[in-house]
């Protein structure tokens, strides 16, 4: 915690950096002197700018190099990049097998990305509270106090990781999925080690479930309370409305439910999605171009999807969502955990279907690249990831080079909601009274319920607000530069520009 007095009077308060999420962020909370909230904000100060440096590439390096935005859910740009670069390339449909390698990755990744948040980052605050010791808040006072949910915390875990490693070739950053297709099957060895732990995984994950429901169900205030919000949806659905984490067409709905767009192409995002640039963070702030950057922003990832599909097509995470809704919609921030679970289960039966197909052990690897070259050489791929839906955009020219490169990534998605629910917290918990640790954690609390990937979300470059301090050896500030947004520069008043 940092603290620090404000020219204009009120103390500034900082959580720097934000815990147990990835990636590098912090925020700051301006106080009056009697303790009450003037400004909050999350801000996120990492910086990688994947835009720019992917532009000069050749079309087939851009499926690796980008998941190196992530550790975490480097699957997910893995397989958007690839499925961008099978439309740029114009072919139209991959091969079944090859579709059912990438989906069995991809549910892999939701399997292992949701335990380790739910169970590694988020279950110390749920399982002891906001306000316990410092010291016992994380994975190993978790182990301690309840040995068994971690140890399947871990499990379910590993076995995520270990359907990465089988269908991308390494757990962390393979190159399993390549334009048009994939490059291996499994073996019937393979197939069949992960079909035999099928049974334990999926007692593990609604064993997953239920701790979560009842989590919620000890203390229904609180998590109702708690940095709630209402807020649209976004997501893509499968073309009959079912949940579908790897394709589908763009659907969003408002807090009501009413139908705000659905069935909508992909392929043009763009004019749906706008972005807008703020001074004090890197990360945009995506909204619906129909309603404007006031009313227009939303919310994605598991909380959004079970929503704003019509139903899950598996049945034990279907019976789950329908306890899930039967009060009606569901605008809980802690409720992404219970959501999150939900989609675990759901994954976990994809994957138990998808290792019976035939296909994942014999049949085409990859769909061949069309001899005529489409008319506009680019092309969208979407997927739902861990922490919501990724966009990721490419244009190719003649000579196979990208020109060009867009990403909107699940957490940037979720920017202008994480900061409502960051001043949300702050007004019902600190307004009046004296800061302390156990206060800042419920700050990190709200932030953690959407699994933010910051790194994934500091991808741009070009229009993004910058600020340049050049401290001198003694540590006094020797000149201050701002790039705006608009790309005005201002230097600080009186600095030399040394």
């Amino acid at each position: 915690m940092e603290t620090a007095a404000q020219p204009e009077g009120l103390r500034r308060v900082a959580i720097d950096p934000i815990s147990r999420v990835e990636g590098h962020g912090k925020v700051t909370l301006l106080l009056d002197a009697q303790h009450r909230v003037q400004q909050a904000r999350l801000h996120i100060v990492e910086f990688r700018g994947f835009e720019s440096f992917i532009v000069g590439r050749p079309y087939w390096e851009v499926p690796v190099m980008v998941q190196r935005l992530c550790g975490i859910c480097p699957v997910s740009h893995h397989l958007a990049a690839s499925k961008a670069i099978d439309v740029a390339l114009g072919i139209g449909a991959i091969p079944r097998t090859a579709e059912v390698v990438r989906r069995l990755m991809h549910y892999g990744q939701i399997m292992q990305s949701h335990a380790l948040h739910f169970f590694h980052l988020s279950s110390p605050d749920l399982l002891f509270g906001f306000d316990s010791e410092v010291t016992r808040r994380n994975i190993v006072g978790v182990a301690a106090a309840y040995p068994d949910i971690a140890r399947q915390g871990v499990l379910l875990r590993k076995f995520g990781q270990e359907v990465i490693r089988l269908t991308a070739g390494k757990r962390v950053h393979g190159t399993g999925s390549v334009p048009g297709g994939v490059n291996r099957h499994l073996t019937a060895e393979e197939r069949d080690l992960l079909a035999a732990q099928v049974p334990q995984m999926l007692d593990w994950c609604e064993q997953a479930v239920g701790l979560a429901a009842s989590l919620y169900a000890q203390n229904p205030s609180l998590y109702d309370q708690f940095g709630t919000l209402r807020s649209s949806w976004l997501s893509i659905v499968r073309p009959d409305g079912a949940l579908d984490l790897y394709d589908g067409v763009l659907r969003a709905r408002d807090a009501d439910g009413r139908t705000l767009l659905d069935g909508a192409d992909v392929q043009g995002y763009i004019g749906l999605i706008e972005e807008r640039t703020k001074p004090w963070t890197y990360l945009k702030f995506p909204y619906l171009r129909a309603l404007g950057p006031d009313t227009g922003w939303y919310r994605v990832g598991p909380l959004a999807r079970v929503q704003n599909c019509d139903f899950i097509p598996s049945p034990r995470a279907e019976a789950r969502r329908q306890q899930f809704l039967a009060k009606g919609p569901v605008h809980a921030t802690l409720a992404y955990h219970w959501a999150r679970m939900i989609e675990m289960l759901h994954a976990m039966e994809v994957i138990a279907g998808l290792l019976a197909e035939p296909a994942l052990v014999d049949g085409n690897l990859a769909a061949p690249t069309p001899a005529d070259r489409p008319a506009r050489r680019a092309g969208v791929g979407v997927i739902e990831a861990p922490r919501g839906t990724l966009i990721h955009s490419y244009t190719l020219g003649d000579d196979d080079l990208v020109t060009a490169c867009n990403l909107i990534v699940s957490t940037t998605h979720n920017n202008q909601a994480m900061n409502e629910s960051v001043r949300a917290v702050a007004r019902e918990y600190f307004d009046g009274r004296e800061v302390t640790e156990g206060l800042l954690n419920h700050i990190e609390v709200a932030i953690r319920a959407y699994d933010p990937c910051l790194s994934c979300a500091t991808h741009a470059l070009g229009s993004m607000p910058l600020e340049l301090n050049l401290v001198g050896a003694d540590g006094m500030l020797r000149d201050r530069v701002l790039r705006h947004g608009d790309g005005r520069f201002e230097r600080a008043a009186g600095m030399a520009g040394e």
